[in-house]
């Protein structure tokens, strides 16, 4: 045989392949079936229900995140407009009227 010979390559593949399929448990007659009707609306409303569940368990993990971004957010908004307008604390309590007295 030739350094270049595929075949004992291809009949070594073959006979793990053999071995891997024989040591696995069960055979192709050993798949489960299927045997309960699922009423399309209750996969509905149990797909509703884990959707619920799982935001409700990561309601208390995500609120702070999304307070602390969304205080960003409105600082990082804020800073903007201010500078867009060429504006500081200082110049607004200027600008700001005199309570009145009455």
């Amino acid at each position: 045989m030739s350094e270049g010979d595929p075949k004992p390559l291809v009949q070594r593949v073959d006979a793990l392949l053999r071995r891997h399929q024989d040591a696995a448990p069960g055979s192709d007659e050993d798949v489960p079936v299927l045997t309960e009707i699922v009423e399309p609306g209750a996969a509905e409303a149990l797909a509703f229900e884990l959707e619920r569940a799982v935001l409700q368990r990561l309601e208390a993990e995500l609120q702070p995140a999304v307070a602390a971004a969304l205080r960003a957010a409105v600082a990082a908004a804020v800073k903007r407009e201010l500078e867009a307008r060429k504006l500081d604390a200082d110049s607004l309590a200027r600008k700001r009227p005199a309570p009145s007295g009455g």
